[in-house]
């Protein structure tokens, strides 16, 4: 009974250092897409839900998936802005093609990605990372103001509930350590909505129109369509996204004492692959690995898998219940905003951390960065830049992140891969010693 109790706390501390994580992503994409509280009540509860079909996939090992360690997955904050970018020209119903897509590839490749991880460099995934946190930050600065088109726009009360939600997650952050400083978002956006509830700025419409329990459908949002743009930009925001996964893998690996073969690692990728099919088919999104649940195992220093499933079985039983995720569409849009600054801007500083390791290496390696992420963010700020190219070309030109990501793969390859080019820099760099 006992063993039984301190499984169960832990797993809900698992819950709830993910649960920020996992329900920013829907209700950022939901209110960008502008759906009405029904369907971003039914976003958020699907979202849950995959979150911890996921994780058991991830789990369980067998002989084609499941990399078989203490690992909690979410949707991850790679594929925000290309959602919202798909969904802003093709509809809703290209994002659930693209996740499809994107899904069955990285099944099919998942055995051999291991040998393709060598065109994913830091230098690569590095950039990337960095241009999708930098193409998020404006996102968050509209919803500081009150969302897009919002009529008190920029109003001091947005404001001052947008600054006063950082604010309080920074000072948490600052002041706090282990799991409290883990949960300093969601306690952020608790703190914020309560305080805009004081001040008569939230609605429980939506919690009293959503129903106590539900069943969750397929292809809720309608079928799904496929365009090759789309598929393209979702398969190579999964690609950097097992590779940020492996880092994940390795660190439980580590934290476990188990030694990862090839095998184990192609298993944990189609997992991957397998939970984004999925996640489409049931209008969720592409998950990814949490590494601030490995925080927290190296914390508690528990390393059960028991403790995980419990966190999985959890997160189900919350998608059914659409009360629960209708609560959270209730946030303010100015005090998600707030949580989306510290949150997204971690998304650039992780690509920054990536970057800074490898950009003292060579001039080269600054060269790509400078490229990759100057063509990534241009074509994000002037997306009709290529629009006299061939239709087949704008497949790779006409998304800032594509543009970014085959801007950087093509690089790495040019200055870091190429055995005639490396020769030369050597020759030259002892010319100059000389």
């Amino acid at each position: 009974m006992k063993d039984a109790l301190k499984s169960t706390t832990l797993g809900i501390q698992h819950l709830l250092a993910m649960y920020a994580g996992a329900i920013i992503v829907p209700l950022t994409i939901g209110k960008a897409l502008q759906l009405n509280p029904t369907q971003l009540t039914y976003l958020v509860s699907i979202d849950i839900l995959m979150c911890g079909i996921a994780t058991i996939l991830q789990l369980f090992s067998n002989r084609f998936t499941g990399i078989g360690l203490p690992v909690v997955l979410g949707c991850t904050f790679t594929a925000v802005g290309p959602i919202i970018a798909i969904g802003g020209e093709y509809g809703v119903s290209a994002i659930y093609g693209s996740i499809i897509a994107s899904g069955v590839i990285i099944v099919l490749i998942g055995g051999f990605f291991g040998k393709l991880v060598k065109f994913f460099p830091p230098v690569v995934t590095g950039s990337v990372v960095t241009i999708i946190g930098i193409t998020l930050i404006p996102v968050a600065i509209q919803n500081m103001g009150g969302g897009q088109g919002a009529a008190d726009f920029g109003s001091l009360s947005n404001i001052a509930f947008a600054f006063g939600t950082l604010i309080l997650i920074i000072l948490i952050y600052r002041f706090s350590t282990g799991f409290i400083r883990a949960i300093s978002i969601l306690l952020g956006l608790g703190v914020g909505t309560i305080a805009a509830i004081i001040m008569g700025k939230v609605s429980f419409a939506p919690v009293g129109e959503a129903s106590v329990f539900h069943m969750v459908q397929p292809f809720y949002f309608g079928y799904p369509t496929f365009e090759w743009s789309a598929i393209l930009t979702m398969t190579l925001v999964a690609m950097v996204s097992l590779v940020e996964s492996s880092g994940v893998y390795f660190a439980l690996s580590d934290i476990c004492e188990r030694r990862l073969t090839e095998k184990d690692l192609a298993k944990g990728y189609r997992a991957e692959g397998l939970a984004s099919l999925i996640g489409g088919i049931f209008n969720a999104f592409p998950y990814t690995t949490f590494s601030q649940n490995v925080g927290l195992i190296q914390m508690s220093g528990v390393r059960s898998r028991k403790v995980i499933f419990i966190t999985a079985t959890m997160l189900i039983g919350l998608g059914f219940l659409p009360k629960l995720a209708a609560v959270t569409t209730i946030i303010p849009e100015s005090v998600l905003g707030g949580a989306m600054i510290a949150m997204f801007g971690m998304v650039v500083s992780q690509g920054i951390k990536m970057l800074s390791k490898i950009i003292t290496d060579s001039q080269e390696n600054s060269m790509i960065i400078a490229c990759s992420v100057g063509i990534g963010l241009g074509v994000t700020v002037a997306p009709d830049l290529f629009a006299a190219l061939p239709t087949g070309l704008q497949i790779l030109t006409s998304n800032g992140i594509v543009a970014g990501s085959i801007t950087a793969i093509i690089l790495n390859i040019l200055f870091n891969m190429l055995p005639g080019k490396r020769k030369q820099a050597v020759v030259v760099t002892s010319k100059q010693s000389a």
